[in-house]
């Protein structure tokens, strides 16, 4: 099957068999291995890219669905000469171990500071309407789907929490 996938800006044609999963083209076919297999089962975080956006497990999204939408990767965020606000606090605040689920933990992150940026409410949040106060409890409900297997989790929020209070701007251009 013929599809064109558009990842980190650039238009790509790829064949693939229709069961092939977006993390797989991605991996296998793009040879963008920044996306990692955790689980295979949407449990773990370690797949997530944004299409249109938005956060999503690229196990559990096959290949097919993201035809036509925009797909970033943590590869479209930013270089180790230029990293992205996010990518810059992770090293900052040391939110990685063995870092297996950085990439993951980093786009999850650019969504959700996304999410919270149009005042969409968590489990945790007080009121349904309204800005978003990010504290350490938004943050971790709000990461909840990511899972670091080394319990870097104090150094994650933290990265998270400088990254949130930077100018609007300067995260904004991590998603784009």
């Amino acid at each position: 099957m013929q599809i064109t996938l558009s990842v980190n800006g650039e238009t790509r044609g790829l064949d693939l068999d229709p069961r092939v999963t977006l993390l797989d083209a991605l991996r296998d076919h793009l040879r963008l291995t920044g996306s990692k297999k955790g689980c295979d089962h949407g449990q773990c975080g370690a797949c997530t890219v944004l299409m249109d956006g938005r956060r999503v497990n690229a196990c559990l999204v096959l290949a097919a669905m993201a035809e036509g939408a925009e797909i970033t990767t943590v590869e479209g965020l930013g270089s180790p000469e230029a990293p992205a606000a996010l990518q810059a606090e992770f090293t900052a605040c040391d939110g990685f171990q063995c870092g297996y689920c950085t990439p993951g933990q980093i786009m999850s992150a650019t969504g959700m500071l996304g999410e919270a940026r149009e005042g969409w409410p968590s489990h945790v949040s007080p009121s349904l309407a309204g800005p978003v106060s990010l504290s350490d409890g938004e943050i971790a409900e709000r990461m909840s789907g990511n899972l670091c297997r080394c319990a870097a989790y104090p150094s994650i929020r933290q990265a998270i929490a400088k990254a949130a209070a930077l100018p609007d701007e300067t995260v904004a251009e991590a998603g784009e």
